[in-house]
């Protein structure tokens, strides 16, 4: 499933077809993705502008002038063709190689936009789904209610990890994992997050508050590296475990500088560290992270 970093390249890759253009005319190939579509669908579209282009944990959100905000979701095998009016065909984000050939019978809902160009939502597993929602309720609607602080920006920060996981005995991965408390964070950038800060991803997530509340400096590092994992990950284009190509024909680049994700056995590329890889299973996802650097729990480093 496309994570954040992945999600972000996608509305980067759109945002110049789909902000300042309207819909001319919306196809739906069927009446359903994971969800069926809201009513009138197609109508409340048609004729409407978009005039801005967002992104909220691994959601697009595409502002109309109507007043309603378009949520799109990518699911597992979601993915988004754009043919421009030139004939260039795009395909912002392409992270599945069995979709790259963007097979026609996937091809389910189509959108043509008033500036010639012409969107193509393809979804092998149809677990994405699309929504219209009032804009002003967006952040109180069923997608968004109760979800968390967004991992990138001012929100994140030591103090902020501290409050969310004080007294809290899950393991610490979990704890990240949990879109109530932070949205958008993944299984691969987890993973990479917790290595960078020393973790062991079995701690419990209140040992990174103090009695008094206060975050211990690896709350304050793990803030950081959080921020740092994202940041490279969106600059990289994501990550994939397939081949796939950007709309330049370039490939997304970050699943070469993974440090542990997808590397059990292998050696840690911790300046020296002498360690290894190990994997192990938590709540039914595979977790990768070196014993040597990441110590076990009860024994978080002041590093």
């Amino acid at each position: 499933m496309p994570e954040l970093p992945e999600v972000e390249t996608v509305r980067r890759g759109l945002a110049p077809a789909l902000v300042g253009a309207r819909f001319s005319r919306v196809t739906l190939r069927r009446p359903n993705l994971r969800f069926p579509f809201p009513d009138r669908f197609a109508e409340r579209l048609e004729g409407r502008a978009v005039t801005a282009l967002a992104r909220r944990a691994k959601y697009l959100t595409a502002a109309l002038d109507s007043g309603e905000t378009l949520i799109m979701h990518l699911g597992m095998s979601g993915r988004f063709d754009v043919k421009l009016p030139d004939g260039r065909n795009l395909s912002p984000g392409d992270f599945y190689l069995e979709g790259a050939l963007g097979q026609p019978k996937h091809d389910h809902v189509v959108m043509a936009m008033g500036s010639g160009a012409t969107v193509t939502y393809n979804d092998v597993r149809r677990f994405g789904f699309m929504d219209l929602v009032p804009t002003e309720g967006l952040a109180a609607c069923r997608h968004f209610a109760g979800m968390g602080i967004e991992p990138l920006g001012e929100a994140l920060t030591g103090e902020t990890i501290a409050r969310l996981f004080r007294h809290k005995i899950t393991p610490l991965k979990s704890a990240l994992l949990d879109q109530r408390l932070i949205a958008g964070l993944g299984n691969i950038y987890v993973c990479e997050a917790l290595h960078r800060a020393g973790l062991h991803p079995e701690t419990p997530a209140g040992a990174l508050a103090r009695t008094d509340g206060k975050p211990t400096p690896k709350a304050r590092l793990l803030a950081r590296v959080i921020a740092e994992v994202l940041t490279e990950a969106v600059a990289a284009g994501g990550s994939t475990l397939r081949d796939y190509a950007h709309p330049d024909g370039s490939a997304g680049a970050f699943q070469h500088a993974f440090r542990v994700y997808d590397r059990s056995g292998a050696a840690c590329t911790r300046p020296g560290c002498d360690g290894t890889v190990a994997r192990i299973v938590q709540s039914g996802r595979s977790t990768f992270y070196c014993a040597a650097c990441q110590p076990a729990p009860g024994r978080i480093s002041a590093r």
